[in-house]
Order: structure tokens, then C-alpha cells, then sequence
């Protein structure tokens, strides 16, 4: 089937996110762990946590802590968690939130052409995903009920790896797999997209220049068969997944 959908991950894909929400988290994190005893503390930074946990909601964040350190949280300490990182993670979006660099003029061309449609598909908290495109302006390329979250669109909560968010999007959207196309930039969104049989193109743009090389590696063992560097390559980049 020719490719009529576009699926974008959100943070670090269409908007520059990472850096500002895992700051956001980190003190949240951290304040988690001397709660429960941790000891010695971790002192998660915000630098720390994009390199331990990049693609993962705060949730999946969570769940990483209580395995590696053995403590539990129970649901409503979770959820209680979870909704005060949405809140301060909102707050530094709105105060310092941009778009990656090139993305808008290829959002703009593939609206004005009208014959894809043009989906949302992230770990992060629906909430937060939301502010971010309203901040830089992108909810005008998505309809609001094309933009989707593993943390609070699936009746059970969950993060990317798992393809859950991805076949419930593709499901929702009315496509198959096969029509569609995955951008993603990290790891664990890669395998959530490959693992639900979608192609996917892995971005490294927003990665420092000593990394991009390490990345498309990592992003091409996860399943992405094609790499972009910058958003001026997405058009020729998107012609040569669609011949695969």
C-alpha cells in the first residue's frame, strides 16, 4: 500500500523538549529516592536522566526506579508523581519550548498538499504533549484527536518500547501498518514503531555532532532503515522509505 500517514513522535522529533523536561524531572526524581531511603542517592541531573532513560515517559521513568533500586510505589503515589512532573514540566515548556530546527516548513508542505494525514504518536503525558504544540504552534498541522500518548490514550498506562501506543493510534486513524511511516529519535521509539511492523526513520538532528554517529547506529539496530540528519531531507528521505 502506497504510505498516506505520517506518525511524529513529539519530543526531541518536532519539538526541542528533552533537555527542558528532563531538568523539569530530575529534582522530582531525586526527592522519590531519598523518600524511599535510597542510599547513596542518586542525584539525578537533568543531563543524567537524558542519558539513562531518553524515550521514556515519566511513568516508564518510575518503573525503572523501583526495579533498580527495589522499593515500591503504590498507584496513587505513582499517579500523584506523575501529575506533579506534568505540572512542572508544562511550566518550563511554556516558558522556553522551540521547534526543531526545519521541521515547520516540512509540517506546512505536507498540509498543504492534503493527501497524508498527519499524526502524533509519544510516550509523554497527553497534557504535556498538547502545550508542546500549542506553544510553538504545531496544533494546527494535527487534529486534536490525532495526537496520541502511551501515558494516558490506552486504557492501561504504559511507555514506549511497546508498540502499544503505535497499533492503537494506527487502529484509531482507521490504517494498516503498512501505510504508514514512523520519525522517530530515540531508541526505545523506534522499537515501539518497528515492533508494530511500521517503517520508521530514524532523526538525529537534535543529537551534539560527537553523537549523531552513535546514534544512527543505535537508531538502525532498533529497527530504523532509514536516517535523517536535518528536516530538509524529509522529503527525499520519505521517498526512499516508500519504496521499501
Amino acid at each position: 500500500m502506497a504510505i498516506n500517514t505520517i506518525l511524529f513522535d513529539c519530543d526531541n522529533t518536532l519539538v526541542l523538549s528533552e533537555e527542558l523536561a528532563f531538568e523539569g524531572c530530575a529534582d522530582l526524581l531525586n526527592e522519590i529516592c531519598a523518600t524511599k531511603g535510597v542510599a547513596p542517592p542518586p542525584n539525578f541531573t537533568g543531563p543524567t536522566l537524558i542519558t539513562e532513560f531518553v524515550g521514556q515517559n515519566f511513568r516508564g521513568m518510575l518503573n525503572s526506579l523501583q526495579t533498580r533500586y527495589g522499593f515500591p510505589l503504590t498507584a496513587d503515589e505513582t499517579n500523584d508523581y506523575v501529575l506533579r512532573e506534568e505540572d512542572v514540566v508544562i511550566a518550563k515548556l511554556r516558558q522556553s519550548l522551540s521547534p526543531c530546527v526545519g521541521v515547520e516548513p516540512q509540517l506546512e508542505a505536507l498540509k498543504k498538499d492534503g493527501n497524508t494525514l498527519l499524526a502524533v504518536v509519544s510516550s509523554s503525558a497527553l497534557r504535556r504533549v498538547k502545550a508542546s504544540l500549542e506553544v510553538v504552534g504545531f496544533d494546527r498541522f494535527f487534529a486534536a484527536d490525532h495526537v496520541y500518548s502511551a501515558a494516558t490514550s490506552l486504557p492501561t498506562p504504559t511507555s514506549k518500547p511497546d508498540p502499544a501506543i503505535y497499533l492503537h493510534a494506527i487502529k484509531e486513524l482507521g490504517r494498516e501498518a503498512s501505510q504508514c511511516v514512523a520519525v522517530e529519535d530515540s531508541r526505545s521509539g523506534t522499537l515501539s514503531a518497528t515492533r508494530a511492523k511500521i517503517r520508521t526513520i530514524g532523526y538525529v538532528g537534535p543529537y551534539p555532532e560527537d553523537k549523531k554517529a552513535e546514534m544512527e547506529k543505535v537508531l538502525r539496530e532498533a529497527g530504523a532503515t532509514v536516517i535523517m540528519q536535518h528536516w530538509d531531507e524529509f522529503p527525499e528521505k520519505l521517498a526512499e522509505i516508500s519504496k521499501q
